[in-house]
């Protein structure tokens, strides 16, 4: 974590006393940055489904191909000087390696939610901090959709915990909802709904905790996903005070859109500081990815 920081945060919006952007008076504390970032389809040297042409999705890039997106997204991380990343879109263990051997002086800790399937591009989180804790929430969860069937996440729902320099527990939780390319709205919102609930339980089980889920969520703000978890959850959209044009993370036919999300989940303790939220590019993107990413900084009070 970085060293103390003291912020004056006025009452002038007259919000609630739970929302955790809201203090009266100045506050000393931890600083804490989050971020999420999908590095977008980062595969290995191996072709694990065995269809790995031009119009496959599967890519197979040589080694100094490999080697150079590494490259190219650890620096992109580097950029983002926060203490910790949700990833979305890794494949393999190797990949996650790769960036680990990369960052091995700012945030040598990481771990992948991997679900073991042929090619399938999966959350991570890396860290300044030792990993205190790893938890896996797909198998033991299991997503009641609107029809009555159920489904499973589409993806790890990884949660992990470090410690800061003083003890103070931050959990951050990976996710990335299910894509608009073959479209299932009810899976993705059933996901929201699920995620909520884990979230806010965990947020319960540690109330002095900085408690935040991060991801592709791949829906927007207002989105019955994004009610779900904003609306009924009572989770923060931590970009919420940007102005809406600066909140877009993913282009779409032109349009920027707000997809990728940091939501901080209510406490007593924790500050959100105001219109700290980031969006990181370099164009479209952010190194190399189709997608920006998002970073929000948060105060744990000494």
């Amino acid at each position: 974590m970085r060293t103390a920081v003291v912020v004056a945060l006025a009452l002038a919006a007259c919000r609630t006393r739970d929302d955790p952007a809201v203090r009266p008076d100045a506050v000393v504390g931890e600083h804490v940055r989050l971020a999420t970032f999908n590095v977008h389809r980062f595969f290995d040297t191996v072709c694990d489904s065995g269809m790995c042409g031009p119009n496959d999705y599967e890519v197979l890039p040589t080694a100094d191909q490999f080697a150079q997106q590494a490259d190219q997204i650890a620096a992109a991380i580097r950029g983002l000087d926060a203490d910790m990343v949700a990833l979305e879109e890794v494949e393999t263990k190797a990949c996650l390696d790769a960036l680990l051997a990369r960052l091995g002086d700012v945030m040598p800790y990481g771990v992948l939610g991997e679900i073991g399937g042929t090619a399938s591009v999966d959350v991570a989180v890396v860290s300044r901090r030792p990993l205190a804790a790893v938890r896996l929430h797909r198998a033991d969860n299991p997503l009641t959709l609107s029809n009555g069937t159920t489904a499973l996440f589409s993806r790890e729902l990884l949660e992990v915990q470090i410690s800061t320099e003083l003890g103070k527990d931050v959990v951050l939780f990976a996710a990335h909802f299910r894509s608009k390319v073959n479209d299932d709205p009810a899976r993705r919102l059933a996901e929201a709904q699920t995620a909520s609930r884990i979230v806010n339980e965990r947020a319960a089980q540690s109330p002095d905790a900085l408690v935040v889920l991060g991801g592709d969520l791949n829906d927007t703000p207002a989105s019955p996903p994004l009610n779900a978890l904003v609306v009924d959850g009572g989770l923060v959209r931590v970009a919420d005070d940007l102005p809406a044009a600066a909140q877009a993370t993913y282009t779409y036919q032109g349009y920027g859109q707000a997809i990728d999300h940091l939501l901080l989940a209510p406490s007593t303790s924790v500050v959100r500081v105001p219109r700290s939220s980031k969006v990181w590019r370099d164009g479209n993107g952010w190194g190399g990815s189709d997608h920006a990413a998002l970073s929000s900084d948060f105060l744990l009070p000494y």
